[in-house]
């Protein structure tokens, strides 16, 4: 029988097996099975150091069999085989009960893999009833090439070790028939890489070195081809949109808007929004990300942009995570525009915690088409909230919706523009992998009159009486007349088990709490205990989270913003959009909770006006340890390029590509966002002359169906909807 990549595992190994592959790695069809590649590779000729194991730990080995005996056990009947193997720098034993046939094959000089969990016996390392398999030495005739053969050693579990997983692997590679070809001829050639079949055969099965790096770069390419051909068939299909062209008019909004502001576009503003203003009078749908540092100033390019569609009778919507920020950006909209351009264009708040007659007046303007500018939440995507003319999406914090979300306001309109704003740097090999459907602009440049921002950490673990700094420093701050944020990673950090967050009302006296596996600080906690100690006992003190009523939310940032309010303890509904100019400090507490972008976006909270800012990241965790270098590299810079590259390299890509971004469970495999920049670069080029001739690859049958395997519907879908 032969089998297709599509060919379901029951028909190809049986309803057994199958069940089992699908409960451990999800697999469904022959596909699925051998794109399970090796996690890495090992030689015959090289034995692990089993010193090394440690203690708990599943562990697969190559090793020899160095003697191997049988005796009877002492309390029950029957024997005991116990086989001692070794790897010239260190021996552990093998237990089996019940099972003397099995010294027939573990003889003296018998060598193979090993799995099983590491014990402890007797001061020496065992395993007890380890599954193996033994090399068939007795078939080699060259020594020196069995012996540099590599061994693939799979992700494995402990019901499926790797070697079982290799042997179906090979079974089905015995069977299988045609690959589809994403490269012709000519282009394999050129690139000097393998065909699909013979690289899927070699990675599993190389002869060698050589021939594994051959075949591991052919697949790596391969994966970056199919997906760049279909983030660019994606940049294609929506250019060949139309779209209604929306100009400024002399005099018009636009216009006006520019005239009455108090200063000068930085030139990197006024770059991406002359870019902006050119795409919106084009016959196609802009799709662009604009990204950029905390307050450089992309809200006003967007508005900007809102308002050359609003000139031509056409609506914008503006889509943000949070209440609060929604609520924010009108505010801040409406202030910018001042009172006659608000007049005309009505920008319009719709939210889902507004009251049911607030909302149904809002829905009415927007439905009218009075409302030119809207700004809302998720209500914006109910089958309520209807559009007039739906002309531009802006999407605030793209990484806060997932694709579903904003191709449902995307299809409030007729094809309309869509500008993403993030604030969140993305590093040029995310950018390219993650948004290739989007063209990108960044702004570098920050507006003038910005004070900046210190950063330090409070490793309080190492030095408690930091705790109790911290708190005097706020109360420093506000007696200067400005005000503080205090960010916890919990809205209650109490359970049933766990000990009080301080002891003795006292947040300067921190006792450390073994085991504690949950976040420490809550809001709850530290804004009770902070209104009871001392040094802040006489502050204007105010909670924040998300299980407030919106309206409750928006007063308090109202009042914070007003200056009635001197701290803020909040949980990260604060992080982005948020503008209070005399806010100079923020304190995050358990800041290793948080991972780099978020510490990066929610720093940017103050230091934004004239006042310069203060950032303290307050941690237990130890030097040297992953939590800590988080921490380290924030406190180390404030470029936020620079510390998104940090956080791709502390976290890897498998957090950066989450399945609605990377539009496909199966999209990557071997390669590595990091590793193969220049090798994406290079498989972008290729997509891009290949579609550039032949948009729908009709020419390129191979390419087509490799790009029909990798990503069915639902992830075609999904990137259609990026």
């Amino acid at each position: 029988m032969t089998l297709e990549m599509q060919t379901p595992l029951k028909v190809a190994l049986g309803e057994t097996i199958a069940k089992s592959l699908a409960r451990a790695f999800d697999m469904a069809t022959v596909g699925d099975l051998v794109t399970h590649y090796p996690r890495r590779y090992a030689k015959r000729g090289q034995l692990t150091p089993i010193a090394y194991l440690p203690i708990g730990a599943p562990a697969t080995i190559i090793a020899q069999v160095i003697r191997a005996t049988t005796r009877q056990m002492h309390n029950r009947r029957g024997t005991i085989l116990e086989v001692v193997i070794g790897d010239g720098m260190g021996e552990m034993s093998l237990t089996f009960f019940g099972q003397q046939w099995r010294q027939n094959e573990l003889v003296p000089g018998a060598r193979g893999m090993f799995s099983g969990k590491v014990g402890e016996y007797r001061g020496q390392l065992q395993f007890s009833h380890p599954d193996y398999q033994l090399f068939d030495e007795g078939e080699i005739i060259d020594a020196e090439e069995y012996a540099e053969k590599p061994v693939p050693f799979y992700p494995a579990t402990s019901t499926l070790p790797t070697w079982k997983l290799q042997q179906m692997i090979e079974t089905v590679l015995d069977q299988l028939g045609d690959v589809p070809e994403p490269l012709d001829k000519a282009a394999r050639a050129e690139h000097k890489v393998m065909t699909a079949r013979e690289a899927l055969e070699k990675v599993h099965r190389p002869k060698d070195d050589t021939e594994l790096h051959r075949a591991r770069y052919t697949v790596r390419l391969h994966e970056a081809l199919v997906m760049q051909t279909a983030l660019l068939q994606q940049r294609w299909f929506v250019r060949a949109m139309a779209a209604t062209p929306r100009a400024a008019r002399p005099g018009g909004l636009l216009e006006r808007f520019d005239a009455a502001l108090g200063f000068t576009l930085t030139p990197d503003q006024q770059t991406v929004g002359a870019r902006v203003a050119d795409e919106l009078t084009g016959p196609t749908p802009m799709n662009r990300l604009v990204q950029g540092e905390v307050g450089s100033g992309k809200t006003l390019v967007a508005l900007r942009a809102m308002l050359q569609v609003a000139e031509s009778g056409g609506q914008a919507a503006l889509i943000a995570p949070t209440e609060v920020l929604a609520g924010q950006h009108l505010r801040s909209i409406t202030k910018m525009l001042g009172p006659d351009l608000a007049a005309e264009v009505i920008p319009t708040l719709l939210t889902g915690q507004m009251s049911a007659p607030e909302r149904r007046r809002a829905s009415l303007r927007v439905a009218s088409g009075q409302a030119r500018i809207v700004v809302g939440t998720h209500a914006l995507l109910s089958d309520k909230t209807t559009f007039a003319d739906l002309g531009l999406v802006v999407v605030d914090e793209q990484h806060r919706f997932g694709v579903e979300q904003r191709e449902t306001l995307r299809s409030k309109g007729n094809n309309p523009h869509v500008l993403v704003l993030t604030a969140t740097p993305i590093p040029r090999t995310v950018a390219m992998t993650v948004f290739g459907d989007l063209d990108v602009s960044t702004i570098r440049t920050m507006p003038a009159g910005r004070a900046g921002i210190e950063t330090f950490v409070a490793p309080i673990a190492e030095k408690p009486a930091w705790f109790g700094r911290v708190w005097e420093r706020a109360a420093e701050e506000v007696a200067k007349g400005h005000q503080v944020f205090v960010v916890c990673p919990a809205i209650d950090a109490t359970d049933d088990t766990a000990k009080p967050v301080v002891e003795q009302g006292e947040l300067g006296e921190l006792v450390p709490e073994e085991g504690r596996k949950g976040p420490r600080f809550g809001v709850d906690q530290v804004t009770e205990q902070l209104r009871k100690q001392p040094t802040t006992s006489h502050l204007r003190i105010q909670p924040l989270h998300g299980r407030m009523p919106g309206e409750e939310k928006d007063q308090i940032m109202q009042a914070f913003a007003r200056g009635e309010i001197d701290l803020i303890v909040a949980t990260t509904v604060i992080e982005v959009g948020v503008d209070v100019p005399n806010a100079s400090t923020m304190i995050i507490l358990e800041a290793d909770r948080f991972g780099v972008s978020q510490l990066h976006q929610l720093r940017g909270r103050v230091g934004r006006g004239g006042v310069p800012g203060l950032c303290l990241l307050v941690t237990e965790a130890m030097p040297e340890t992953p939590a800590r270098e988080r921490v380290e590299a924030v406190a180390a810079t404030l470029d936020g390029f620079e510390l998104a590259e940090v956080d791709l390299e502390l976290r890897g890509e498998g957090d950066v590509l989450g399945g609605s971004q990377s539009g496909s469970r199966s999209s990557l495999k071997l390669l590595r966002v990091i590793k193969d920049a220049s090798l994406i670069a290079r498989a972008r080029d290729i997509a891009d002359d290949i579609l550039a001739g032949d948009p729908a690859l009709e020419k390129h049958p191979g390419l087509a169906e490799a790009l029909s395997a990798r990503l069915g519907s639902d992830e075609r879908a999904a990137l259609r909807k990026n």
